[in-house]
């Protein structure tokens, strides 16, 4: 490239095309009237205005496309905002960029405006105040945790509840078939792990990160057990017991608002943690089990249900992910979970990955979100809304990937002799 070359200024669409490294799978109009793109393609991206660019150029990759679509300075035509699951395939299968050379690059920058590596405010959608920033080092201290997971779950219960379903229950669940609804999917699970439990009447269960006590509910009307559930969000917390008191199980069951490290009582028979692990940091694991080990009798069991890495690498989540949805999130591989476990002093007895029913449960709530996108919106923020129909629809894709999995780790506290009160036969499978 000469000097002249690069003094050859671009178009935006002309720049984004200098990106690729196989051209564009959609097509893309900008505000400066240009395009590129098959003129057939089923989907459309439109750049409304510089707002949009900044956002482009100041945050390459998942966040600055976050930050740009969820504005709506970034728009998509041929897709439902509840469940771009097509773009997302597009992006994430097809879009290749390539290095430009410092020259090229220069030329890309000077077409497009300096004035455009200011980064604008972010979205009020977006979760990163400056005491992240200052404090990266302090993660998942009881504070800094309840903070995180208010801003994900104390939206407002109406919206999880258009989304979620009848059950309001925000993890994986196990289909039975591939025709079963989202309800029976969500049940089958729960049963599953009180079976893996091995629950009986009478018994003690704590459910950390419990949720809107969907397991809570379950193991007491089903299982007779006596429940508590703990959750940092307190509007999780009211919900679930008002929903524990319609039911008539306020003699068996109780969710608390609270820190799952502030229990006191002990000497549960089993311990259920379902999509807590994803919330507590990897350096935490050893205190993590520690804590359930030591809460339990001996002969009781722990399930430990999470998202897990296809490795066993402790990487970050993403901007996307971090920023919008799951603020401080760490990710690793079913072995430093297993590893963990095992050095507490629990015996690791079973495990398994789930990873393709996460995928059609996440296919479910983007339905869902569809179905009641106009009640959704006069709960969130359109920009809310479409946070989480754009997280939803690329968490579908990266387990149909195995980008990410779901396991199950289930563990016993053996008594000082070895014995585990182990059927020969597991009987979640009998």
């Amino acid at each position: 490239m000469t000097i002249h070359d690069v003094d050859t200024k671009l178009n935006i669409s002309e720049a984004l095309e200098r990106l690729m490294k196989d051209g564009l799978p959609f097509r893309f109009e900008a505000f400066d009237g240009s395009s590129a793109g098959p003129e057939d393609a089923t989907l459309t991206l439109r750049l409304i205005n510089e707002r949009g660019l900044a956002y482009l150029m100041t945050a390459p990759g998942d966040l600055g496309f976050a930050r740009a679509y969820v504005s709506g300075d970034l728009e998509v035509d041929g897709i439902h905002p509840g469940n771009p699951y097509d773009i997302m395939v597009l992006i994430m299968s097809q879009l290749r960029f390539k290095v430009p050379s410092a020259a090229e690059m220069l030329q890309i920058v000077r077409s497009l405006g300096f004035g455009n590596l200011k980064p604008p405010t972010p979205p009020d959608e977006e979760h990163l105040p400056k005491w992240r920033r200052a404090f990266e080092g302090m993660r998942h201290t009881k504070k800094r945790d309840a903070e995180a997971i208010q801003h994900h779950y104390d939206v407002s219960n109406r919206f999880y509840e258009l989304v979620l379903g009848e059950s309001m229950t925000y993890t994986c669940a196990v289909y039975p078939t591939a025709d079963s609804t989202l309800e029976e999917a969500q049940f089958a699970k729960y049963d599953l792990i009180c079976r893996k439990l091995d629950l009986q009447p009478g018994q003690r269960l704590l459910d950390i990160g419990c949720g809107w006590g969907g397991m809570v509910r379950h193991a007491a009307q089903h299982y007779g057990v006596n429940v508590i559930g703990v959750t940092l969000s307190r509007e999780q917390a009211a919900w679930a017991q008002d929903a524990i008191e319609r039911q008539g199980l306020d003699h068996l069951a109780e969710v608390r608002f609270g820190d799952y490290r502030d229990v006191v009582e002990s000497e549960f028979d089993a311990v259920s943690s379902i999509g807590l692990t994803e919330h507590i940091g990897v350096r935490n694991y050893p205190a993590y089990f520690q804590f359930m080990h030591d809460v339990i009798k001996p002969g009781g069991r722990v399930l430990n249900h999470c998202i897990t890495r296809p490795n066993n690498k402790t990487k970050p989540i993403g901007a996307f992910i971090d920023r919008y949805v799951f603020p401080d999130g760490e990710l690793t591989g079913v072995g430093r979970i297993t590893v963990a476990a095992q050095e507490s002093g629990l015996e690791v007895r079973h495990v398994e990955n789930l990873r393709e029913h996460y995928a059609l449960t996440l296919k479910g709530w983007c339905e869902n979100l569809v179905a009641h996108w106009d009640d959704c919106l006069d709960e969130v923020s359109e920009g809310r809304a479409k946070v989480w129909g754009l997280y939803m629809a690329g968490s579908r894709l990266a387990f149909e990937r195995n980008e990410i999995e779901l396991h199950h780790v289930l563990a016993v506290r053996p008594d000082a002799h070895g014995g585990a009160n182990w059927p020969l036969r597991p009987t979640w499978l009998s």
